[in-house]
């Protein structure tokens, strides 16, 4: 089972700096998505209010790479709190992989063959984020069972 420390050690070191790649899509979306037009047309609280989602989903995210890197250690050794907060991320990537499955429809993309690129891009870190955090969980859960 401790063969296994070495890969989930490294796998938590490129996710928190997983995280901050996403930051350089996010940067990119209000103007490639041309967010200046479209929440011109809403009102100026529901601008607002998308803003602060933008900004709250930005700082979650951010938040999630600096506590994979500063929690390195109590992530891998399966700290109670360390994998609460894992399951949490784990959760997080998942419904986010959801969202894009069962919910956003191919018609919703932006055209274009850069946007078809970072779309799959994107949800391979997502799915890469998602699979080590649950399996950092589960990897915790055998070590105490046996």
């Amino acid at each position: 089972m401790n063969t296994l420390q070495p890969w989930f050690s490294l796998a938590l070191w490129l996710a928190g700096i997983g995280h901050f790649c996403i930051l350089g899509a996010s940067f990119q979306v209000p103007s490639r998505l041309g967010w200046k037009e479209d929440l011109a047309k809403l009102t100026s609280f529901n601008r607002k209010l998308m803003w602060v989602y933008a900004g709250t989903t930005l700082l979650t995210i951010i938040a999630f790479g600096v506590i994979t890197l500063l929690l390195h250690d109590e992530l891998l050794r399966g700290d109670r709190a360390a994998m609460f907060l894992a399951g949490f991320i784990a959760i997080f990537w998942t419904l986010r992989i959801l969202v894009d499955l069962l919910y956003f429809k191919h018609a919703d993309w932006p055209v274009g063959r850069q946007f078809i690129v970072g779309h799959f891009l994107l949800t391979a870190l997502f799915a890469a984020l998602a699979l080590t955090y649950w399996g950092l969980l589960i990897w915790n859960m055998m070590k105490g069972i046996s």
